[in-house]
């Protein structure tokens, strides 16, 4: 299922930037855009995980550096019959943690300095197997591929807007109507567009990744605990996250004000996370 929505999002990333090129360049501009949509596909596919560490000036770590994470991680992994990822440590106080990669052979996981700083042993460890659970479940690279297809989507949109500015239709006001106009309306529901894609794939992940995190550690109260913290600490530390890569997080980093709001999250409520694993909420 999941290798399908990643497919799906390549296609829609590749027929979004061709009509993008038919509108604002004609035939010459729907071959401009299949090149760049080959070159997005390939770049995506191989190089998403690395834009995302790279986003957030994440940093390979060994054994020696940080055993406390790098045990708990070759020992989960051990016994879910996953390769090691690599571990990478984001120079950030907001407490969070992703995976990411295209596969299990290809997975890292990266934690911030304040995660480790606020959590204790088991609440990480369960952080850890949910992140682990997300390369269990095989949707890291659905989720590496919505982030760079979201950035995508919104980065061609401005430039066709640009481009209806700048380019020509015909004479100046036909210019200023159809291209000003049309390329005005791109730049608005483009990102709605990427935020929509984004929505589809993450809500469910999570509460999947929390029940295997759950069921791996057998501990379901540990992690229940941790996204309470996190939850809370986040609102005080918050990650300076890009919306396109919000996803990606344990935690929202992009905090509403709940109410309407709530509907526009790329992840489920906190307190329905925790209800779904102990069954109630938290004392």
């Amino acid at each position: 299922m999941n290798t399908f929505k990643s497919t799906l999002l390549l296609a829609v990333l590749t027929l979004f930037l061709i009509f993008l090129g038919d509108r604002f360049g004609g035939r010459n501009g729907m071959v401009v855009a299949f090149v760049l949509s080959v070159v997005f596909n390939f770049a995506t596919y191989f190089y998403s995980d690395k834009l995302a560490l790279s986003m957030y000036r994440a940093q390979p770590i060994t054994r020696e550096e940080l055993p406390r994470v790098y045990s708990v991680v070759e020992k989960l992994a051990a016994k879910q019959g996953l390769p090691m990822p690599k571990i990478f440590v984001i120079p950030s106080e907001s407490p969070t943690a992703f995976a990411t990669g295209r596969n299990p052979n290809h997975a890292s996981v990266a934690v911030t300095h304040g995660i480790l700083d606020l959590l204790d042993d088991e609440e990480l460890e369960g952080v850890l197997a949910h992140e682990l659970g997300h390369v269990r479940n095989r949707d890291i690279l659905t989720s590496s591929i919505a982030a760079t297809l979201a950035g995508a989507i919104t980065m061609v949109a401005r430039m066709g807007y640009w481009a209806s500015l700048f380019g020509g239709y015909g004479g100046r006001d036909e210019r200023d109507r159809s291209g000003g106009l049309s390329g005005l309306f791109m730049i608005i529901l483009a990102p709605i567009a990427a935020s929509l894609i984004q929505l589809a794939i993450s809500r469910s992940r999570e509460y999947e990744a929390d029940a295997t995190g759950a069921k791996e550690t057998g501990n379901p109260y540990a992690l229940a605990r941790a996204l309470q913290k996190l939850d809370a600490y986040s609102r005080r530390i918050p990650m300076q996250a890009s919306p396109t890569t919000a996803h990606l997080f344990i935690v929202a980093p992009l905090l509403g004000s709940g109410g309407i709001a709530n509907l526009f999250s790329t992840h489920p409520p906190i307190k329905e996370r925790i209800r779904r694993l102990i069954g109630r909420d938290m004392v």
